[in-house]
């Protein structure tokens, strides 16, 4: 199953600069492991925003449900989830059918 996510990421000003350059390196070791299997395809910088909109691949909501709630930077996000579906008017699919 595909999956849009918006994560909106709000780390508190006052936190220990140590703590969140930690942070920082485990949040990207996490996604970067979890882009390597596949199951974050793609992740894109919203502009001017710390925030990304990123599509996963995965088995249904609970492997999704995991994935997220195991990014270390979790607590300190907002996110909104989209289910995602093939599109009839998507040429990739008629490609898809001519080729196989």
């Amino acid at each position: 199953m595909l999956f849009a996510v918006r994560m909106d990421v709000t780390i508190p000003q006052d936190m220990d600069a140590h703590t969140k350059a930690e942070l920082l390196v485990r949040e990207k070791a996490y996604s970067q492991d979890l882009q390597r299997t596949g199951e974050w395809q793609n992740i894109w910088r919203c502009v001017g925003e710390y925030a990304n909109i990123s599509i996963f691949d995965v088995t249904g909501n609970e492997r999704l449900h995991e994935i997220l709630w195991g990014l270390p930077l979790f607590p300190f996000m907002k996110m909104d989830i989209t289910p995602l579906a093939a599109h009839p008017s998507d040429i990739s699919l008629e490609l898809a059918v001519t080729t196989n």
